[in-house]
């Protein structure tokens, strides 16, 4: 009888074993699913509250397209004498009627943008509105509002641009350096022009650099697998707190479409330039003077710094802060300030947004041994961000321009000129009724040479209301004159 009461009790306990997963599989089930509707309920609602402030953007560009030349089935016979007898003249003149023209077309692009102020500055990529004569913005309400470039800096690919408004809806801006991979990320924006379309998946990697985009001076990418494809450009990263992380620049294709990889320029980096452009008027950049690279294992043990992270110093600039404060090629820094020093390129990124005049202490390893350095940053010299300077002016005029490089001036076919080079018009502007066109180079203002783009503006500041220009486009040189108005 004990035998049977023990073996019925093994019996017993083995089934509870054996039965017991399938027992609870409902209730886990249950719960799994109730798992994905909050997750869903979560991003629903991070779409609801971003979205509104989302804006669907839309440029025009105003181009001249060069016609191909006429085809001459004669070419072979130009020089043969019975042929320019008999049909020399006639030729020519056929010839000359059929010769190269222009035609103005315009180019219209799109992209994302994201509103984050009530007044109505919005973020969104440099290459969405680079070069455009007209910006078009349209909210989720289906309003539609003409937009200006108040600044552009294609160094991190972002720009800043404002439309007419009060109390506009805004996303709240969050921190990209608490960012974390793994973490879930929404993308809202209009690929392919479909409005306001969300995106989910997560931070797959952060810290990119080198992806192809070889204008783009200041990289450090936050990779995500959130759905980006053409349109996106410009919108919203946001994070699961319904905080703006990034602004989404570019993705990694070979088909031209989405394959799983994106990119957003951290938010911190275009706070950084939107606060420049707004409070500035342009981009002012910290600067060091120093060129580097990623220390190697070999290369720390055969500059005596075996076992050390940091950069190498492979060139110094002449006297830049870093020459002035004693730092000498083949130094390795290892720290900034205290921290350790990643990688060259985060370095070179964290002196960029460090406000010039701010003093930094590096740790640098120089024959073996440790020293210490204080650095007093200076301007980063050639500053290449396009900041509209004087906002007054393109409301005035309807233009932009830029200084007449050689290059530009070869591409436009001008020798031996100075002036500055018409880049963009804005459409129903004093510029566009008086006629000046992308390309066209303006020599003097109000009888007054025109030395560089500072000095056209300081010109065009001092005019009134009737503004006289000297212009040359192609061969042809004019004055014109631009009414501005009452």
């Amino acid at each position: 009888m004990k035998r049977e009461k023990t073996l019925l009790v093994l019996v017993s306990l083995f089934a509870f074993s054996f039965l017991s997963p399938f027992c609870q599989a409902e209730p886990d089930k249950k719960a799994d699913l109730e798992t994905l509707r909050n997750t869903g309920e979560i991003f629903a609602e991070v779409a609801a509250k971003v979205s509104p402030a989302v804006v669907f953007i839309s440029t025009e560009q105003q181009v001249t397209q060069r016609l191909p030349e006429y085809w001459n089935p004669f070419e072979d016979f130009e020089n043969d004498e019975f042929f320019r007898r008999f049909f020399g003249p006639q030729f020519r003149q056929r010839q000359q009627q059929q010769q190269p023209r222009e035609r103005k077309q315009v180019r219209r692009s799109q992209g994302s943008g994201v509103i984050i102020s009530p007044d109505g500055y919005i973020l969104t990529n440099n290459h969405v509105v680079k070069d455009a004569n007209a910006i078009t913005v349209k909210l989720a309400d289906d309003r539609e509002l003409k937009a200006k470039i108040v600044g552009t800096d294609p160094e991190t690919d972002i720009a800043v641009i404002k439309v007419d408004g009060n109390d506009l809806p805004t996303a709240p801006i969050g921190d990209s350096d608490q960012l974390k991979v793994g973490q879930w990320v929404l993308a809202i924006g209009n690929p392919f022009g479909l409005s306001h379309t969300v995106t989910a998946g997560i931070v797959s990697a952060k810290g990119r650099t080198n992806i192809g985009l070889p204008d783009v001076q200041f990289q450090d990418f936050i990779q995500t697998d959130a759905a980006i494809n053409f349109g996106n450009s410009g919108g919203p990263l946001i994070n699961i707190d319904g905080q703006v992380i990034g602004i989404n620049s570019a993705i990694y294709s070979s088909s031209g479409g989405y394959m799983g990889i994106g990119f957003a320029i951290p938010v911190n980096i275009a706070k950084y330039v939107y606060d420049q452009i707004v409070s500035e008027g342009k981009v002012v950049r910290g600067y060091i003077g120093i060129y580097g690279q990623d220390v190697t294992p070999e290369m720390a043990e055969l500059l005596g710094a075996k076992g050390q992270k940091g950069i190498v110093v492979h060139k110094l600039v002449e006297d830049s802060p870093a020459a002035k404060a004693g730092i000498e090629n083949g130094d390795i820094i290892i720290k900034k300030d205290g921290k350790d020093i990643e990688s060259w390129d985060t370095f070179r990124n964290q002196v960029a947004r460090t406000s010039p005049s701010t003093k930094i202490d590096l740790t640098v390893i120089r024959d073996g041994k440790e020293k210490e350095f204080t650095i007093e940053l200076a301007t980063r010299p050639g500053q290449t961000a396009q900041v509209d300077e004087e906002e007054k002016e393109a409301d005035k005029i309807g233009i932009t321009v830029q200084n007449l490089t050689p290059e530009l001036a070869r591409q436009f076919g001008y020798k031996d000129v100075t002036g500055v080079i018409v880049t963009a018009v804005e459409q129903g502007s004093p510029a566009e009724e008086a006629q000046l066109v992308p390309g066209t180079i303006i020599l003097e203002v109000n009888r007054q040479k025109v030395e560089d783009v500072e000095h056209f503006r300081s010109l065009i500041k001092k005019s009134g209301n009737s503004i006289l220009f000297y212009v040359r486009q192609d061969d042809i040189s004019r004055y014109i004159v631009i009414k501005l108005g009452d």
